[in-house]
């Protein structure tokens, strides 16, 4: 995660902070079980976070009535292999596994990239969250 971010900090993107992306931190605000990790050939490749409950972007929605996605990304060399496809899919299946019909994530709403991304993967925006100087575009999509 700390790769990906000073990738995206160098290049103008407002990711998250290396304090923020400690251990401890990270645990503090999800379980182990939440973490997902994606290897190719071995390696690490990819990760995320996935959560049944999101209080802070979705202080209405209900336990277990989504799953969230936080912190998704890849590393640098495994770019454009369609990794960030393949850990959503991992993701449906554990939300139908669970009988959860929702997959929510968010990211800043003027990180164009992103955004595209998540529509690409049938993701669509359904509320903007205003946050500081800035906001995040919410975003979920409907499992069948």
């Amino acid at each position: 995660m700390r790769e990906v971010a000073n990738w995206g900090r160098l290049r103008g993107l407002n990711l998250w902070k290396d304090e923020d992306l400690t251990e401890e931190k990270l645990i503090g605000n999800a379980l182990k079980e939440n973490f997902c990790i994606g290897r190719v050939q071995g390696k690490n490749a990819c990760c995320m976070i996935l959560q049944w409950q999101d209080d802070f972007f979705w202080p209405k929605a209900k336990e277990n009535e989504a799953g969230y996605i936080h912190k998704l990304c890849v590393r640098r060399e495994y770019a454009g292999t369609g990794l960030p496809g393949r850990m959503v899919e991992f993701a449906i299946e554990e939300c139908k596994r669970r009988n959860i019909h929702y997959l929510r994530l968010d990211t800043g709403w003027k990180n164009k990239n992103l955004c595209n991304l998540y529509r690409s993967l049938e993701f669509s925006i359904v509320d903007k969250f205003p946050l500081g100087n800035g906001a995040f575009a919410l975003f979920e999509m409907k499992i069948d």
